[in-house]
């Protein structure tokens, strides 16, 4: 069976290495290229855009392709509109691999809001120098806050407008909770923004800010679509061994 499997999350990664060098799979991974060194996945990649749903259609009939696995990051909104509609035009059947969100636990203070210009919104009542981890696309929301001091963390230099005071240090998780910590006092953090992104690789932040008893703002996931949905790499694999099994 050829699976396309889209994202180079960690979960992507560990999806691909559990199918590779079994037989019945053939598997190609799809990165977006957005990152200059991408940690790349086993076996066969391709990197770049397909030129939305209609070029991924055409993607997916010239590789035979039977299945595509959406495995990008939960705030990559446009590539799953995609990946729906083009697994629907093409008859390609579909799986969303989205790990579970983050829960807030004792002694957390979060604040959750529906996106990046809320959040910038709320900002200036909560602190004055700010941990700001949502990745390069939400960065513009910020651009105007010119009171407030950031850190932003990034693995490839973000592009402008930024924030007019800020410092930009290049990073790729995992982090430990005991960097993390450092981190924050380091710079006299006082408040965190990031994106309930899920998964281990950052949640080390958030075990430092509540340690530390710095205030969380946590922009919400998109909905997600209405497409077969797991939360887990084994969940996913079993989902393609049903599928395979169910092949004539």
């Amino acid at each position: 069976m050829k699976v396309l499997v889209l994202g180079g999350t960690g979960q992507a990664r560990r999806l691909v290495a559990a199918l590779h060098g079994r037989p019945e799979f053939t598997v190609t991974s799809s990165l977006a290229g957005r990152v200059a060194v991408p940690a790349l996945p086993q076996g066969d990649v391709r990197i770049g855009g397909f030129g939305g749903a209609h070029g991924l259609v055409a993607w997916l009939r010239r590789h035979g392709t039977e299945v595509v696995v959406d495995a990008t990051h939960p705030f990559a909104v446009r590539m799953t509109e995609n990946a729906v509609a083009a697994g629907a035009a093409a008859g390609v059947p579909l799986l969303l691999l989205r790990r579970a969100g983050w829960t807030a636990g004792p002694g957390d203070r979060w604040h959750r809001v529906p996106d990046a210009a809320s959040a910038a919104a709320v900002l200036p009542a909560l602190g004055e120098r700010v941990f700001l981890t949502t990745g390069r696309g939400d960065l513009a929301a910020f651009a105007g806050l010119d009171r407030l001091w950031f850190l932003l963390r990034s693995v490839d230099p973000p592009p402008p407008p930024l924030p007019a005071r800020c410092e930009v240090i290049q990073a790729r998780g995992p982090f430990t909770a005991d960097a993390e910590r450092e981190l924050l006092r380091e710079h006299h953090i006082d408040v965190l923004v990031t994106r309930d992104s899920g998964g281990e690789m950052t949640a080390a932040k958030l075990v430092a800010a509540r340690e530390l008893g710095v205030p969380v703002v946590m922009l919400a996931r998109p909905p997600a679509p209405a497409a077969p949905a797991v939360s887990t790499v084994d969940e996913a694999v079993r989902w393609l061994e049903n599928r395979l099994s169910a092949l004539p």
